[in-house]
């Protein structure tokens, strides 16, 4: 065998898999969203679950990625670890399909898909088109990269040292070792399968080795969901835990059923199989199946099984942490829906810190004004945190309908920031009234208490229309508003009225100041709703 063999070799597995990710990575921008929210929605029993694991899976031909998602699900709370099971084994089903398409003969009209893909890239400005032509880009490269290394592997049957490592991987678990090994470098099972189909195509190997090289991929592709997980919560390392165990044991049953009837197995297999290539991808899809069949019923055993390999709970986040993002490896269509869990998270402590700052301004409290003022600098944290991580987020990482949400999450975080700024205002109006004595009249504080109220009402909503984008929302948020600017003047009016009359201290001016700080934040959270909710027409 020739350098020039090797070189094709490697070259057309690099187009194999540049072509498989960039298929796999479009798909997942024009559909990511629209799936993920099925995949969100279609859980509420497993075997629903398994259903929309397969669809998606098969949709975005990559259970590395489906299963990274679930991982991110678990870890957010979106997903119960339960429900995380028949996801995990549908997606596991879903996988095979790529290594059904492989199957069929498209390296002749491969060129034409490629030059389809790069057009529709080059001369079409719209990015759902743009995506689409990656998409076919992908799909042409993979079976050009597919051809060539069928191809250059032909004239390694001329090689008696290739036959020599053929040989002697006819011990079982040796070749499944190196399928393992291998996925696990490749970080894909389907290139794996696709390098196995190649191989069988240019005949090179029998179904026999194929099918414990298979069952080692199997394993050895449950790794990208294992590493997504480790710096995640416990919940989202058990999902990626139920992946692992889900493969394992199932290959474990398959080896023991494979040893004594492997032959019998093998003449079933080809008895509906053209030939060895698509032996071994039909062999794939029964072995996920068959997996599935008999661990589906376990799933609740899984979970309890992941529970005591993996105890305890999780600690809450530290003050200066991020909880949702950054902690694992996201897909595509799981990084805006992690922003926005950590935006919501930071509107929740922004919310919970106004509404202290305005209980300690009513009664005045030296230990709340300290902690106000120490929850303000974790406001403020968050904030840069989110914001480089914001920064650091490419549009072309992004599914094409969230793309757009950018430049919205960058106005509320500053939003959110500036409500943590007017809580520390109230609370040094509040040090204000314990060092100079400043004595507010009944009215003043009732005043006080009915306009605070509303404006923690309008962040409650603001906060609420992430996951529940809604005009009903968006309605109640500028009724609030203009309920609030309505309120600021009648108060402002009759706080003036008191002063003139003596009915309140002079030193009691500064209550000006706070409505004015109260009115601002309501308008802070119309515009956090405004820009999640769409372009607003009052």
């Amino acid at each position: 065998m020739s350098w020039t063999n090797i070189v094709l070799l490697l070259g057309g597995l690099g187009f194999f898999l540049y072509g498989m990710k960039l298929m796999s990575d479009g798909l997942e921008k024009v559909a990511g969203t629209k799936m993920r929210n099925v995949l969100a929605l279609c859980t509420k029993n497993r075997f629903t679950g398994l259903v929309v694991g397969f669809l998606f899976t098969a949709v975005i031909q990559s259970s590395s990625a489906a299963t990274v998602m679930v991982v991110s699900f678990v870890n957010s709370g979106l997903m119960t670890l339960l429900q995380s099971v028949g996801v995990i084994m549908g997606a596991n089903i879903g996988t095979t399909i790529t290594g059904q398409l492989i199957t069929f003969d498209f390296g002749s009209i491969a060129p034409i898909f490629i030059m389809l893909g790069v057009v529709m890239i080059m001369f079409f400005k719209s990015q759902i088109v743009k995506k689409i032509g990656e998409v076919i880009l992908g799909f042409g490269v993979l079976f050009y990269g597919m051809q060539v290394m069928t191809n250059s592997m032909s004239v390694l049957g001329e090689s008696d040292a290739f036959h020599e490592i053929i040989g002697s991987l006819s011990n079982p678990f040796l070749a499944v070792l190196v399928g393992f090994v291998i996925t696990g470098i490749l970080q894909s099972s389907s290139a794996t399968i696709g390098i196995l189909i190649g191989m069988a195509a240019a005949g090179l190997v029998d179904l026999p080795i194929c099918l414990y090289l298979t069952l080692g991929c199997n394993m050895g592709s449950c790794l990208s969901a294992v590493i997504a997980s480790i710096s995640g919560k416990k919940d989202g390392k058990r999902a990626a835990l139920i992946h692992l165990i889900f493969n394992i044991f199932g290959s474990i049953a398959l080896i023991a059923v494979l040893l004594p009837f492997g032959d019998w197995f093998c003449d079933v297999i080809m008895s509906f199989s053209r030939d060895t290539a698509k032996g071994v991808a039909n062999a794939h899809t029964i072995f996920k199946i068959v997996q599935t069949i008999i661990l589906f019923p376990f799933g609740r055993l899984l979970v309890k099984m992941t529970n005591l390999l993996i105890p305890g709970e999780d600690k809450e986040a530290e003050r200066f942490e991020l909880k949702y993002i950054g902690a694992a490896s996201p897909s595509p269509s799981t990084v805006i829906f992690d922003v926005n869990k950590e935006i919501q998270r930071m509107g929740m402590i922004t919310k919970e810190n106004l509404e202290l700052s305005v209980h300690t301004l009513i009664s005045p409290n030296l230990k709340e004004i300290q902690k106000v003022l120490e929850t303000e600098k974790q406001i403020d944290y968050l904030s840069k945190e989110i914001t480089n991580y914001l920064v650091s987020i490419t549009q072309s990482m992004l599914p094409i309908d969230e793309v757009k949400n950018i430049a919205a999450y960058f106005h509320v975080v500053n939003d959110f920031e500036r409500i943590g700024d007017h809580a520390e205002n109230l609370a040094e109006f509040a040090q204000l009234r314990l060092d100079e004595n400043i004595v507010f009249s009944q009215a003043a504080i009732a005043g006080l208490q009915c306009i605070s109220d509303k404006v923690i009402e309008a962040i409650e909503y603001a906060i609420d229309i992430f996951p529940n984008e809604n005009e009903e929302i968006m309605k109640k948020i500028l009724m609030i508003e203009n309920e609030v600017d309505a309120l600021e003047d009648q108060l402002q009016d009759e706080h003036i009225k008191r002063l003139t009359t003596n009915g309140c201290s002079p030193k009691s001016v500064i209550y000006s100041d706070i409505l004015s700080n109260l009115e601002r934040v309501s308008d802070h959270a119309f515009n956090i709703a405004s820009a999640i909710h769409k372009p607003w027409e009052a």
